[in-house]
C-alpha cells in the first residue's frame, strides 16, 4: 500500500505525461481555475486571484509531503501542452482506499485526455495496493459521470445539499470502483 515516503512517480500513457505537481504549476493551473466552464461543477466558482491558486497548490504539496495524496500535472507528450491536473487523494492505508479527481483545461476537453490520465492513475493505485477508489461529482456533471462510468465506477449514493456554492446548496453523487 502507498506509504508516506512513496516516490512521487511520473506516469506516462500513449499521449500524456503525468508529473508530480510542483509550486511552479500554479501558474499553469490558474487560467484553468479562472475559466467559468471548467469550474461550473466544482465546489467553488472560478478563481480570479493567482495567489489563491498558489495557496491551493501549496496545500496539495503539503498533503503530498505527509502521504495523504499524490497530485499530478497532465501534459501532452507531443508538444508538452498543459492539459490539466489529477490526483489520488484521501489515501487511507488501513482500508486500502483513496479518491481520484481530475480537472482538464477547457481546450483539452473532448480529446480523451481525462480517460487516459485516469487509467494511468487507476493502474498506479492498483499496483500499489489500493483496493477501493471513490470519486464525487456535482449532480448534473454528465461529462465526469460518463467518464467515471467508462472507467468502471458505479454510483454509490447521493449527498444531498453537500456543497454550498453561490448561495445555493448543491447535491453530489458518489461513485466507487473496487480494484
Amino acid at each position: 500500500m502507498l506509504a508516506p515516503n512513496t516516490p512521487r512517480p511520473i506516469l506516462e500513457s500513449s499521449r500524456l505525461r503525468l508529473e508530480p505537481l510542483t509550486q511552479a504549476d500554479a501558474a499553469r493551473i490558474f487560467p484553468m481555475m479562472n475559466h467559468p466552464e471548467v469550474m461550473a461543477h466544482w465546489d467553488i466558482g472560478e478563481i480570479d486571484d493567482p495567489q489563491l491558486v498558489e495557496e491551493i497548490v501549496a496545500g496539495q504539496l503539503a498533503d503530498m509531503a505527509v502521504g495523504k495524496a499524490l497530485h499530478w500535472s497532465i501534459s501532452t507528450l507531443q508538444g508538452d501542452q498543459f492539459a490539466g491536473c489529477c490526483d489520488l487523494s484521501d489515501i487511507n492505508r488501513w482500508h486500502r482506499r483513496a479518491e481520484i479527481g481530475f480537472m482538464l483545461a477547457r481546450e483539452s476537453w473532448g480529446q480523451g485526455f481525462g480517460l487516459e490520465a485516469m487509467r494511468s492513475v487507476i493502474s498506479f493505485a492498483a499496483a500499489n495496493g489500493v483496493r477501493k477508489l471513490g470519486a464525487r461529482t456535482h449532480l448534473g456533471n454528465r461529462r465526469s459521470e460518463n467518464l467515471l462510468a467508462t472507467l468502471g465506477f458505479e454510483p454509490e449514493g447521493l449527498l444531498r445539499g453537500h456543497v454550498l456554492r453561490d448561495g445555493e446548496r448543491r447535491d453530489c453523487r458518489l461513485f466507487g470502483l473496487l480494484l
